[in-house]
């Protein structure tokens, strides 16, 4: 299977680093293409045997599965130009454009002859580049091969988790705007650490692995949180009181209305 993907930039250049480091895909069955080359000289230099280029076309037509990676106003120009080259029988298209519905996406694709492609949408964050993306895919028109081959490559990468397509904006909420709501928390936790008298890299080295420990605590027992942090408060300890401090300062109720807010179009 070989994959193309139109549009290096912060997205579109994390999946094809993602996808150079694993082994689903070998590194010369993917193409990226861009209008410009700094980014895809750049791809070429880490990743020597991915095919670069800046007609869209070319690689469109080079690959099994074409994922658009692309900021949302430039999305019908782009298909506009691809799909008369492209065969929808063999063809799927994915999309990690946000906001864009596979409703709106498929007349996109529309060649007027009523064939239409696998369409899905993939909801990566930034972490893919790192092999450690939270996924969720949504498909229309897509065999159970299909799927289970595209969520295959995204675990690779991570988690993938397929979706009906009225969750993905809480998967975006939750997942890609989750890592900025994750960071932000890290970099309170290093603040706190300087006033308590950590140096700031100290601090952040600390709040990384706990964090780590926390994630892995969750999954090697399959627990929920609350029955986690029930092990570690004791009756007038320092947790609770910490605990206490965090929710007075309306700690769960913010991170909820964020991620309320974060759905909002």
């Amino acid at each position: 299977m070989k994959i193309a993907i139109i549009g290096a930039g912060n997205m579109g250049g994390a999946l094809a680093r993602g996808l150079a480091q694993g082994s689903i895909i070998p590194t010369a069955d993917i193409y990226v293409s861009n209008p410009s080359t700094p980014k895809l000289e750049a791809l070429k230099a880490e990743y020597p045997d991915i095919n670069i280029t800046t007609d869209n076309r070319e690689a469109a037509t080079a690959a099994d599965i074409v994922v658009l990676a692309v900021k949302p106003w430039k999305v019908v120009e782009v298909l506009d130009e691809i799909k008369p080259h492209m065969d929808y029988t063999h063809q799927a298209v994915a999309s990690m454009v946000g906001g864009l519905g596979i409703a709106q996406l498929s007349e996109w694709l529309n060649k007027g002859d009523g064939v239409l492609p696998a369409t899905y949408l993939i909801i990566p964050n930034t972490a893919i580049a790192t092999m450690s993306s939270m996924t969720f895919i949504a498909s229309a028109r897509s065999t159970e091969a299909q799927d289970r081959f595209l969520v295959d490559i995204f675990n690779e990468l991570g988690a993938a988790m397929l979706v009906d397509e009225g969750l993905i904006p809480a998967g975006t909420s939750l997942a890609s705007c989750g890592i900025a709501y994750a960071l932000r928390y890290i970099r309170a936790v290093m603040e706190g650490g300087v006033e308590l008298g950590f140096r700031a890299d100290d601090a952040k080295r600390v709040v990384m692995q706990t964090l780590r420990g926390a994630a892995d605590i969750l999954e090697v027992n399959d627990s929920h949180p609350e029955a986690e942090i029930d092990r570690v408060t004791t009756p007038g300890g320092l947790t609770i009181k910490g605990l206490n401090a965090m929710e007075a300062a309306g700690f769960t109720n913010s991170v909820i209305e964020g991620l309320r807010a974060s759905t909002k179009r």
